[in-house]
Formats: C-alpha cells, sequence, structure tokens
C-alpha cells in the first residue's frame, strides 16, 4: 500500500514565512520513510489541503498521514484541519488517512526555548523570561504553553517564567510588555512561534524600540531540536492505522 505523508503548514501573507515553513518541511522529509510527501497550508497560502491531498492521490498514495506543522493543540488543529479532512475523504472515499497530533508539550521543545535564551544573553537566575504565544481562544493552548513554561523553569535557574499571547487569550503581549518595563528587571522574551510573519514583525518593532534591559531571542523554527520533535510527530502518525472517515466523523 503506497503510504504518503501530506503536511499542513499554518500559512501566511509574508513569502518568508511561506518559505521557511517549506524549507522546514524539505529539512524534515529525509528523515521520513515515504516516497510521496506534500506540503499545504491551511490559510493564506497555496496549495490547499484539498489540493495537497489530490496530489498525495494522484500520485497513488493508498494511505496518507496528516501531520500538522503547529505548536499547540487548538481550534485549527481540533476543527479546521479536520473539517477539510472530512471533506477529502468524501472526495475519496477508499483513502485510508491518519490525522497526527501538533507538536505539543514536549521535554525538546522546552529544551529549544533554553537553546534561543542561551543563544540570545547569559542566563540571569533574576531575569524574566517571557514565553509569547500565538494565542487561542481554546484554553488548551494557555494550559499547554504554561506547561513548557514550568518545564522551562524547573531546568534552569530563572525564579520567573511568565507566558502572554499575541491573540485572543490573556495576558497580552502588550500588557504584559508594559509589566515587565516596571520590574525594572531585565527580561528575555521568547516568540514561541515557529517562523517569522506580521506576529513576529509586530514584536520585533514593540521590543526593539526599547532599552537594553528587554532582549528579544529569535523563534523558534531554526531550532534543530523543533525538527527532531516534529519528525517524531510525523513517524507516530505514520504507524497509526485505521481511516479518518472512520475515527474522526
Amino acid at each position: 500500500m503506497a503510504h504518503a505523508v501530506l503536511y499542513v503548514c499554518h500559512g501566511s501573507r509574508l513569502r518568508e514565512a511561506r518559505e521557511e515553513a517549506i524549507n522546514f518541511i524539505n529539512d524534515c522529509k529525509p528523515h521520513i520513510d515515504a516516497e510521496i510527501q506534500e506540503v499545504s497550508f491551511l490559510e493564506l497560502a497555496a496549495p490547499s489541503i484539498e489540493e495537497g491531498f489530490d496530489k498525495c492521490v494522484n500520485a497513488g498514495a493508498e494511505q496518507i498521514s496528516v501531520v500538522p506543522l503547529l505548536l499547540l493543540t487548538a481550534t485549527h488543529s481540533k476543527i479546521d484541519i479536520p473539517k477539510a479532512l472530512k471533506a477529502c475523504s468524501s472526495k475519496h472515499p477508499s483513502i485510508l488517512v491518519n490525522y497526527g497530533n501538533p507538536i505539543g508539550v514536549l521535554e525538546k521543545m522546552a529544551d529549544s526555548v533554553i537553546n534561543r535564551i542561551n543563544q540570545c544573553t547569559e542566563i540571569d537566575p533574576d531575569a524574566i523570561a517571557v514565553l509569547i504565544g500565538r494565542g487561542s481562544s481554546d484554553p488548551d493552548v494557555k494550559r499547554d504553553l504554561g506547561k513548557i513554561a514550568e518545564i522551562v523553569q524547573n531546568k534552569t535557574d530563572l525564579k520567573s517564567v511568565w507566558t502572554c499571547f499575541l491573540t485572543a487569550s490573556t495576558p497580552s503581549f502588550k500588557d504584559t510588555l508594559q509589566k515587565a518595563k516596571r520590574t525594572g528587571r531585565k527580561v528575555v522574551f521568547i516568540p514561541y512561534l515557529l517562523f517569522t510573519g506580521l506576529l513576529m514583525k509586530g514584536i520585533e518593532k514593540d521590543i526593539y524600540d526599547e532599552n537594553n534591559c528587554l532582549k528579544l531571542c529569535g523563534y523558534l523554527g531554526k531550532e534543530p531540536l523543533v525538527a527532531e520533535a516534529f519528525i517524531g510527530r510525523i513517524k507516530e502518525t505514520m504507524k497509526a492505522g485505521g481511516s479518518y472517515a472512520a475515527t474522526h466523523d
């Protein structure tokens, strides 16, 4: 049975962000035992999930493992992608579909955050580290980013690791930035984002206008541990059996 992998990236209006996502996937592909591997985007870019699915089928796939390139579990992974896959399965009812999980809460992700801090500045126990999440109305996002922050704190000498969000959740990045200024302490911001994009550009503008007490680390997509974590999710998905239509109706 020909087995394909369909990667689902978030998508962005910025070409740079789309290219970063494709390059990230291309770096992962050699580690995956599948002759058919296609990239798709959830929104704001092409090919769409349906177009990527069709490419897999046209290439001879009889089983497709669909893996979301998303950091945390939220509406996109719970509702938007399954809705698109349901339409694909209706169009190709004979195709077996395994739907995987986002990267999620893994120690490797916490380690990637720590690596980013070390690349940005020396870890000062009295400094405040702030993880900046994309944000979602789904409470699981706030919970899971909090778990990552807890792991980071437990693995370092940092006494304070905060979380904040760019959209749809609290505390907001703007409010947290103002709170950080008032502390008078060194504050290290780590964007919990895979790639650049309009949100990242906004963070850069807000923080680079500030004084030397505020440090901004790089986003996570170029961290090798992130790729390792994602490759693990791909292989996990490929091992799963069954039809999407039967298990996600």
